[in-house]
């Protein structure tokens, strides 16, 4: 009987429970995991029978008890996989840590790595697998605190922004659909009322945020995913599907060519490069996109992109020469 990948931090749980002296039993411990007595109980089947765990129940204190009061699960179970897997969850959390979602995050990881700190596996888990860290943007808790409540109910929530183009902080009431995190930033994608339209909002910018009382129901398609004209810039939506193609050149072919910007993605060698084409909404990141490569990406088509490009460089050309 091998231990399922998903049970691996509600064994750990449940070997914490235990082993803290509290006498557990099936429904405490149900409770505690988010699941059924019945798994609860295969689980501790498991744990006795399989990885040799002492564990007994105690009729006078309705709950489990280890029968050796030393006894912890330690990782020798645990696969190469699941050690892989927790040290990349580890890292990749770090992404969080200006946010409300990092302390929980932190202390249930920690609670599942605890038995492992043996072995060198806390030194392979915490400095062999590592996200480097990015410029990120803190999020109020507050804040926070009333998008999650009002993402669990399906109510409006109302607060003042200030988006990238506005001269002051207009009042916005918004539907949230959905939480989105993007190169260390929170967004909100929701329905403004006021524009009668899905927007996406910068977590860090929303002001004087209020939960409302009118409740909402989800559109069929409301997933931002359904937005993004199957194209994987980031976070942003437009309105207008288009069909792209830029030649890259030098440094840039190898950072194109290795990545899947889009469903549609086509690329075919040219004299001295490679010409990629896809479709996509999301205009403005592709131009971004371009730009970052410098002189090595140059796009051909639409001719919108084209001519901003280039309004973009005689600008860069103009500051130059002051």
């Amino acid at each position: 009987m091998a231990l399922p990948k998903t049970a691996l931090p509600r064994v750990y749980r449940i070997d914490e429970e235990i082993a803290s002296g509290s006498f557990p039993n099936t429904d405490d411990l149900a409770i505690l995991c988010e699941t059924s007595t019945s798994t609860i109980s295969r689980d501790i089947e498991f744990m006795r029978d399989q990885l040799f765990a002492p564990i007994e129940y105690d009729p006078l204190n309705h709950g489990y008890f280890y029968t050796e009061k030393t006894f912890r699960l330690q990782a020798v179970f645990a696969s190469a996989e699941n050690l892989l897997a927790l040290g990349m969850a580890k890292s990749i959390l770090s992404l969080y840590r200006e946010t409300p979602l990092y302390e929980a995050s932190s202390h249930l990881l920690e609670s599942i790595m605890t038995p492992m700190a043996g072995d060198g596996n806390r030194y392979w888990l915490e400095n062999r697998i590592v996200v480097p860290p990015i410029a990120s943007a803190k999020v109020d808790n507050a804040v926070w605190e009333i998008i999650i409540k009002s993402l669990k109910e399906n109510r409006a929530v109302t607060f003042y922004y200030r988006g990238t183009w506005d001269d002051e902080e207009q009042f916005r009431k918004v539907h949230p659909y959905q939480l989105l995190f993007d190169s260390g930033i929170w967004y909100l994608y929701g329905f403004s009322e006021e524009r009668k339209a899905a927007r996406i909002f910068s977590l860090q910018r929303i002001k004087n945020v209020r939960l409302s009382k009118d409740s909402f129901t989800l559109p069929k398609n409301f997933s931002y995913a359904d937005f993004s004209g199957d194209s994987f810039f980031g976070v942003f939506i437009g309105q207008e599907k288009r069909r792209f193609a830029i030649n890259c050149y030098a440094g840039a072919v190898i950072y194109a060519s290795e990545r899947q910007w889009a469903a549609d993605q086509k690329i075919t060698e040219i004299d001295g490069g490679i010409k990629i084409e896809f479709s996509s909404t999301q205009y403005d990141k592709v131009l971004k996109w371009v730009l970052s490569c410098g002189c090595n990406a140059v796009p051909v088509k639409p001719l919108k992109l084209v001519n901003e490009w280039k309004r973009h460089i005689q600008e860069m050309q103009r500051l130059a020469v002051k």
